[in-house]
């Protein structure tokens, strides 16, 4: 069985590495939701966590790679975000009193 997790751990990695390669190419982070990357990555890292509990080594490599893409990412999302992101989302949220 341990062929099927190893096809899945190639499978699933080489096909977050494009995305990771595009984003650290261009440094362009705006169509990535923090959100999302903030709770993707943490649970890449719980599957982590649950691969060496196991000692299942295609779920530990596959995570420890794509583990390391995503918080390179996340880290890029953290530092490339405009810095008055939440002022522009203040002001948009902001009733609007119409006279």
């Amino acid at each position: 069985m341990d062929w099927v997790g190893s096809a899945a751990a190639v499978l699933t990695t080489s096909a977050f590495v494009p995305q990771a390669w595009l984003t650290f190419r261009t440094r362009d982070v705006s169509g990535i939701s923090l959100g999302m990357y903030s709770a993707f990555t943490g649970g890449v890292a719980l599957w982590l966590v649950y691969g060496l509990a196991l000692g299942a080594l295609p779920i530990v490599i596959a995570n420890v790679i794509t583990l390391s893409l995503a918080l390179s990412i996340l880290g890029m999302k953290l530092a490339y975000r405009p810095r008055d992101a939440g002022v522009e989302a203040e002001a948009e949220a902001a009733p609007r009193c119409e006279r």
